[in-house]
């Protein structure tokens, strides 16, 4: 039986499901190196739920790259399925990486708890570029589909790699053509930044969350927001609708936990994560990095990630990434 307490947190009113399910010694997973989009799940999302006493004791972060996530995702199948006390960060790439076959198994191996918003992916390159604006970068990867090296935090085929591919394609690049674009890959967007600053790669293809604090710093440049509006904390970034490409690229960002959890851990997750996602706490902190606030959660995310993993299919057909 789940009753529900009312409580203030930071001047906000949480109803804060109570059941038997409490965590103790509570890990997040981040499937990649410390500095990405999904360290920084679990790092800003783990120490909001401890702040706001959501959880009994700090939240473990444990880094575990490789795969762009499918080496997490088949630790937790394999070694962890029934672990209650471990959430692992998830967003529209892992998913990605699902519908092309690049993990060892489908999402119905895990139990998929809730997404707290989503990203907005952004062309990147270093402030001292040659390149000025979207128009420029992707006319000259119409007349010479090599001469940019783009990078991001999947591979050829992830979210990213498809996102640039859908400005290209967009812009009139052949199919043909679209294959000879030149893409690296990076565990994390911040490490695809620094590579880039190093002169590497000449453009970055990511999210937002990832690389905020390279744009406050100044040492990079967005080109487009892949959003349909400007990001309110960096208004002064077009987006590609505004530069006349009509593509947008988001990424939402949320968890998921073994296949083998019960019912009752199932539901309690989902309820923590509800009153996180619910308090002013939660609200401004994504906003600050750029995420917009969005919550599914429990069976209504389960069957979003499931519609997800269709789309991404049928994109990665279209584009001619598998068949």
């Amino acid at each position: 039986m789940i009753t529900a307490l009312k409580r203030i947190v930071g001047g906000t009113a949480l109803i804060v499901s109570l059941s038997a399910f409490t965590p103790a010694n509570v890990e997040c997973i981040a499937p990649a190196d410390p500095g990405g989009g999904w360290d920084f799940t679990c790092r800003t999302v783990g120490k909001l739920l401890y702040d706001q006493n959501l959880v009994p004791g700090p939240v473990q972060v444990t880094n575990m790259a490789g795969g762009v996530g499918a080496v997490a995702y088949a630790n937790v199948a394999s070694k962890r399925p029934g672990a209650e006390n471990l959430i692992v960060a998830t967003s529209t790439v892992g998913v990605t990486q699902i519908a092309q076959g690049k993990y060892p198994a489908d999402t119905d191996v895990m139990r998929w708890i809730g997404m707290l918003g989503t990203d907005v992916g952004v062309v990147l390159v270093p402030k001292d570029s040659p390149i000025r604006d979207l128009g420029q970068l992707l006319a000259s990867l119409k007349s010479d589909p090599g001469s940019v090296v783009a990078a991001g935090s999947s591979g050829i085929g992830g979210w990213d790699h498809i996102r640039l591919l859908m400005l290209a394609q967009e812009t009139g690049v052949t199919s043909a053509d679209l294959r000879k674009i030149r893409w690296v890959q990076f565990d994390g967007g911040g490490p695809a930044v620094t590579q880039m600053l190093g002169g590497h790669v000449g453009t970055v293809v990511t999210d937002l969350g990832e690389v905020a604090g390279f744009v406050e710093s100044g040492d990079v440049r967005i080109l487009a927001a892949l959003s349909d509006e400007r990001i309110p904390a960096f208004p002064d970034a077009p987006t590609a609708k505004e530069q006349g490409v009509d593509v947008t690229g988001y990424n939402w960002r949320g968890f998921y936990t073994g296949g083998e959890v019960s019912d009752e851990a199932y539901r309690g997750w989902v309820d923590i994560l509800r009153n996180l996602y619910e308090s002013k706490e939660w609200k401004e902190t994504a906003t600050s990095k750029g995420l917009v606030p969005i919550w599914r959660g429990g069976e209504e995310f389960q069957a979003f990630v499931n519609e997800q993993v269709a789309d991404m299919r049928d994109i990665s057909k279209a584009i001619g990434i598998i068949r």
